[in-house]
């Protein structure tokens, strides 16, 4: 019995280290290369994977070809030349014991799309829905959504396909991230359009940046430290949450039994599944896409770090500049949407943690290749959802189109650019104006308020002269600031001749009601 308990464990020992020692031996590649895909055309390529320490692999696109070794912890990379639009190839990888053939792969155009839920919201719940739907015939877009997933630590693969576009298969695909690639596909002449969408509803932006550049920055470290104390403080919490949710369910029996309200039912404590994890999105839905090579990302975000906007004004940075370094192809175009109109609108001036949210993006313009979209007019006041992607998208698309791809389109909507005080007025100058100012409702500019040394606010009268706006109220005898479409739900209508809306603004640097919020 002895010897048969020692063949029996020597049996398993051979199976478990066959098996371990199996995982490397076949030659493998995380899920973003696949069938239907699409390869960033003028850029180099990098091809990676799995494979047993020292095999050497060999990857093969169209009459392209390179070998590599894997190195001792079983991963290898290729990065191929530069390529042209076109296709569709074949990507064949070769190993030691097995091929791995990828079929129709296009070259041109990728882009990635990420943020919160105005983000995820998909085709078949925005504007002409089903028109939208019925018309996504494009064989050459190709679509792949990242599984929603949170991880503690950086991962090498994710779960997602990708897919041709179709009426099948565009409707729980991102609308922004579809309208904006579909407006390039148009415009660039039919150029094959690869989009990776990986967003996250309800999500802030440090879940979507790394660990080691939130640690890197004392103002931001802070969120890395609060989040280790809740996962270390997490098993006893679950434990107590546990233990309440089995006297919450007997308390909740007993109030129906007796025609009583229930309970208040307990809130779970957040631990390593949250999505709000410092970190945890970027570790499961951006590093196990680096370094795919793309064209940019687009990004709709910022409405669950309102709260903490001036934190934001280095957060958000950060974390383009974080990308941009794991990528490693140079700082690839980032363009992002500027947070919506949104709620009631207020019968005087006030402070707004949206508005000061809106001045944290609009300085994020200093990096370098960024571009904004306004959408300060198409939000809508009772959902924070606004159903029209299409418009977002194709402001979006405005960036990349002149940016990118050299188109003379006209991008932005008024920016402002400095004030002149001029005895009891404001003069107002903007940039982005080549065809001059105007409002969208041709009536008198809105949105205008005004204020003196005692930092009171007062709506303003405004005068559109050519280039400039000349801002002014009675009530206010020494001006020395404007605001300018300053509040969560403004009411405001300058925009340029091109009818693209001016980004609100204010001129003073007073202590915002974020300023503090950490």
């Amino acid at each position: 019995m002895k010897h048969n308990s020692v063949m029996t464990l020597s049996f398993i020992v051979y199976v478990t280290f066959s098996i371990a020692l199996g995982s490397f031996a076949t030659v493998s590649t995380p899920s973003i290369f696949g069938d239907h895909m699409v390869l960033q055309q003028n850029k180099s390529l990098p091809v990676w994977g799995k494979a047993e320490p020292g095999e050497t692999v060999t990857v093969t696109l169209n009459d392209k070809a390179k070998s590599t070794s894997a190195c001792s912890e079983g991963r290898w990379m290729v990065k191929l030349p530069r390529m042209n639009a076109g296709g569709p190839y074949e990507l064949k990888i070769t190993g030691k014991d097995n091929t791995l053939l990828f079929s129709d792969v296009l070259v041109g155009e990728v882009w990635l799309g990420s943020g919160q839920s105005n983000m995820q919201w998909s085709v078949n719940l925005s504007t002409n829905a089903e028109a939208e739907m019925a018309s996504a015939n494009y064989p050459n877009i190709r679509l792949f959504t990242v599984k929603r997933t949170v991880a503690t630590t950086p991962q090498d693969n994710c779960e997602g396909v990708w897919s041709v576009c179709s009426p099948e298969t565009i409707p729980e695909f991102s609308a922004v991230l579809y309208f904006f690639g579909r407006e390039l596909h148009q415009q660039l002449n039919q150029v094959p359009m690869g989009l990776i969408h990986t967003s996250w509803g309800g999500t802030p932006a440090e879940s979507w940046t790394s660990r080691s550049m939130l640690e890197s920055d004392p103002d931001l470290a802070g969120m890395v430290q609060q989040w280790d104390q809740k996962l270390a403080d997490y098993p006893a919490a679950k434990a107590a949450y546990d233990q309440a949710m089995v006297e919450w369910q007997k308390a909740a029996e007993q109030a129906k039994a007796a025609g009583a309200a229930e309970p208040p039912k307990p809130e779970a404590p957040q631990g390593p599944d949250s999505p709000w994890l410092a970190a945890g999105l970027y570790n499961a839905m951006i590093a196990p896409l680096v370094p795919y090579a793309i064209q940019g990302a687009i990004w709709y975000q910022g409405e669950s770090n309102a709260g903490r906007a001036y934190q934001y004004r280095k957060l958000f940075p950060a974390m383009i500049t974080d990308w941009r370094n794991a990528w490693g192809q140079g700082p690839f175009s980032f363009y992002f949407v500027q947070l919506a109109n949104f709620q009631d609108t207020l019968p005087e001036p006030a402070e707004s943690d949206w508005a000061e949210l809106r001045e944290a993006q609009t300085m994020t313009l200093s990096l370098k290749k960024t571009g904004m979209a306004v959408i300060i007019d198409i939000g809508e006041a009772k959902d924070i959802h606004p159903k029209n992607k299409q418009d977002v998208g194709k402001r979006l698309a405005l960036n990349a189109l002149a940016k990118d791809y050299g188109k003379d389109v006209v991008w932005s909507g008024p920016m402002y650019k400095s004030m002149r005080i001029w005895k009891d007025k404001i003069i107002v100058k903007f940039t982005h104006t080549l065809s001059g100012l105007t409002t969208s409702d041709r009536e008198t500019p809105k949105g205008f308020a005004i204020a003196g040394a005692d930092k009171k606010f007062v709506w303003a009268d405004a005068v559109i002269k050519g280039k400039k706006v000349i801002v002014s109220s009675p009530q206010v005898p020494a001006p020395v600031a404007v605001r300018y479409g300053w509040a969560i739900n403004p009411v405001c209508n300058l925009v340029n001749g091109e009818g693209l809306p001016a980004s609100p603004f204010r001129t003073d640097q007073w202590p915002g009601v974020t300023v503090n919020n950490k």
